[in-house]
């Protein structure tokens, strides 16, 4: 009998383990970088360093020092920019509207000047969102529908050249259904699998399990139908285990129908806390190291915490923020109205 209960005492610690790795009860908040702009997008390099791409046409990098800076015009136009990626050599950051423009950055100096056009699009439609990378060679983004379906290109060169895709391979977009540039990330990828996320009349799930040579779309059951309604931000833990935020940007208290779980790779959701917990938020991370139970989710409202996937959560600051990318399971940068800081959770 002892010899069973020391079993089962072994067992539900290890249980107990796998459930909740890694729990938060506060967060310590410190701005890294404070200027007038709008920063939607960052990409963080390690705990001390992070580039960002904001409006008024400038990309950064905040490395603790002076922070580098660059202002980027295409011709007569200053740029707005609310996408950005990296891979081991290069940052890129991407235009929302017309006309859209892909720089390449070598980031090997830690410089923010090196930009080379890789791609422009000129549609009085046009309107980018959010960007990610698969691996050092191949790359996408997604914006708004300038045809039938969402606006996606790629780049399987590194970065060097990209292609659209064609409205043949993906699912046709409802009349008012569109994307939110919100926080860069209506994008999430894992190995091979990608998935973009859409607002306004549907919110709904566009995956590709193949790099996006092929295309499937789900609905979800987030709050959609008005212009400012829908899905502003998903991530995904592993390939079947993601999660998907963002309500009524017009009533941002209004907590019902606004984040859902999966755990069959996006094909069906559950609502998350229905009527409970945070009301709308633009960017939901997955804590890493939790086993997927960890989840932070930012927005202008604040900064709210689940230990549990969800089923509960505790508001940890009234900080506003767009966007948030860890860097590891305890540390991430966040960026907002005017802020980049850098948050540690305990």
């Amino acid at each position: 009998m002892r010899y069973i209960l020391i079993l089962l005492f072994i067992g539900i610690a290890v249980s107990c383990e796998n459930v909740n790795k890694v729990t938060f009860s506060e967060v310590e908040i410190t701005p890294v970088f404070t200027e007038k702009l709008s920063i939607r997008a960052i990409s963080p390099n390690d705990e001390s360093t992070v580039w960002f791409a904001a409006n008024n046409g400038i990309v950064g990098l905040i490395d603790g020092t002076t922070p580098k800076l660059a202002t980027v015009k295409y011709q007569d136009s200053i740029l707005n920019f609310r996408a950005i990626a990296k891979t081991s050599k290069s940052v890129f950051v991407l235009s929302i509207e017309n006309p859209a423009v892909l720089y390449k950055i070598d980031h090997k100096n830690n410089e923010a000047t090196n930009l080379t056009e890789v791609y422009l699009e000129e549609n009085k439609k046009v309107f980018y969102d959010a960007m990610a990378f698969f691996d050092d060679n191949e790359g996408i983004a997604m914006g708004d529908p300038t045809a039938g379906c969402l606006s996606i290109i790629k780049t399987v060169d590194g970065g060097d050249s990209w292609f659209k895709l064609s409205c043949n391979i993906l699912p046709a977009v409802a009349e008012g259904e569109a994307a939110f540039a919100a926080s860069n990330s209506n994008i999430a990828i894992y190995k091979n699998n990608v998935w973009i996320v859409s607002g306004g009349k549907k919110a709904r799930i566009f995956h590709s399990p193949d790099r996006g040579a092929s295309w499937t779309v789900y609905n979800t059951p987030i709050i959609q139908g008005q212009s400012m309604t829908g899905i502003y931000s998903v991530d995904f833990y592993n390939e079947n285990l993601g999660v998907i935020f963002g309500g009524n940007w017009e009533e941002k208290e209004f907590n019902e129908g606004n984040k859902a779980i999966t755990n069959d790779g996006g094909k069906t959701w559950q609502l998350l806390s229905n009527g409970q917990g945070p009301g709308y938020r633009s960017s939901v991370r997955f804590v890493p190291g939790s086993n997927g139970n960890g989840l932070v989710a930012v927005g202008s409202p604040g900064v709210s915490y689940s230990s549990n996937r969800g089923a509960d959560w505790h508001e940890l600051s009234d900080q506003g923020f767009y966007a948030i990318e860890f860097v590891n399971d305890s540390l991430a940068f966040a960026s907002g109205n005017a802020i980049i800081a850098k948050l540690v959770f305990r």
